[in-house]
């Protein structure tokens, strides 16, 4: 991490700077978005993110002092960010209201999901927003190859891939004229992933089937389990271990009998601050896992092969990289390396 944060800050300090044949934004500018087309007349002096992921991205782009408030979080803001995030208003921890977002009297409001501005948004719908003036700018992570009518974690079509993140970094880069900075983190999130590939090489975990628990509503319950397309599958593809679970729901509600039935090698299990469900907690989950009659006698639980990884690193952020090597860690240390 320390070579990635070294890099970037030295990127962000230049970034006063044009380098040779860096292109300015031309505005007006226009980009499709999830369905629609958003113009841009200038770039945003007032944004509101609605979404970790969204804001640490925001973040990494040097443009803490445009961001008027945040929400829905799920642990701690990236480390580096800490000290700048903290001079910013959070609404809420989960969903804000409206009100409470275009009270912030945004310019911009950008979303890491769309259940939350979309279609059936429970922050608000676009239309609501751009009958105020305000844009929206929604992850692309959330609706290339994903459908989200259910109004729930949505159905993933195609497997995610970091291309998504890329693309997202890219544009808002674009929207708000810093493409060097832009480009500049992008290398280096590009540059991590192949360390990321090359630290695993000739200890690939084939076939080795992994479930990726991110919490349950009821402890006892059935669990939030990673679906086959992604963020965790992305992880899993790339490690070449397989994931116990083959519907394209993004985060499936699965028993844990026919998660019995694959008889898991390794529990990845989502750490969070959040406690907005029964399971959030590592804890619990834990708990529950070494006690129940079912659980209790997966080969995982049995021999202890829990990998513990930031909630974050399972959904599609900057932080999946993490992800891959965290559970590359994992499964080397668990003598499960092929």
């Amino acid at each position: 991490m320390r070579h990635f944060l070294t890099t970037i800050t030295f990127a962000l300090g230049l970034a006063g700077f044009a380098a040779p044949g860096f292109a300015a934004t031309q505005y007006p500018l226009t980009i499709s978005n999830c369905g629609q087309q958003v113009t841009f007349k200038k770039a945003p002096a007032r944004i509101l993110s609605i979404g970790q992921g969204m804001t640490e991205i925001l973040l990494s782009l040097g443009l803490a002092d445009k961001i008027v408030g945040t929400a829905v979080w799920v642990g701690p803001v990236l480390p580096q960010y800490a000290e700048a995030n903290g001079k910013i208003p959070r609404l809420a921890d989960n969903d804000p209201s409206f009100e409470a977002v275009v009270g912030k009297e945004p310019d911009l409001v950008a979303a890491e999901f769309e259940w939350h501005v979309g279609p059936q948004g429970s922050v608000g719908k676009r239309e609501q927003f751009s009958g105020l003036g305000i844009n929206t700018y929604i992850a692309p992570t959330d609706c290339v190859a994903k459908v989200n009518a259910d109004g729930g974690d949505g159905v993933r079509k195609e497997l995610f891939t970091m291309d998504l993140i890329y693309q997202e970094i890219d544009e808002l880069a674009r929207i708000f004229d810093v493409k060097d900075r832009g480009d500049a983190l992008i290398a280096d999130l590009k540059k991590r992933q192949a360390e990321a590939v090359a630290s695993i090489a000739g200890a690939q975990a084939k076939n080795l089937p992994i479930v990726f628990w991110f919490s349950s509503k009821e402890v006892n319950g059935d669990a939030f389990i990673a679906g086959k397309n992604s963020a965790p599958a992305y992880i899993l593809k790339t490690l070449g271990a397989r994931n116990v679970v083959t519907t394209e729901e993004e985060w499936p509600l699965v028993g844990w009998e026919t998660i019995a039935q694959a008889n898991p090698a390794v529990v990845v299990i989502a750490t969070m601050d959040r406690r907005r469900y029964a399971a959030d907690d590592p804890k619990v989950k834990l708990d529950f896992l070494e006690k129940d009659p079912v659980t209790s006698q997966l080969d995982a639980v049995k021999n202890k092969h829990f990998v513990m990884m930031d909630a974050q690193s399972m959904n599609p952020t900057i932080r999946t990289i993490d992800g891959i090597e965290t559970l590359a860690k994992g499964i080397k240390s668990f003598g499960l390396a092929q």
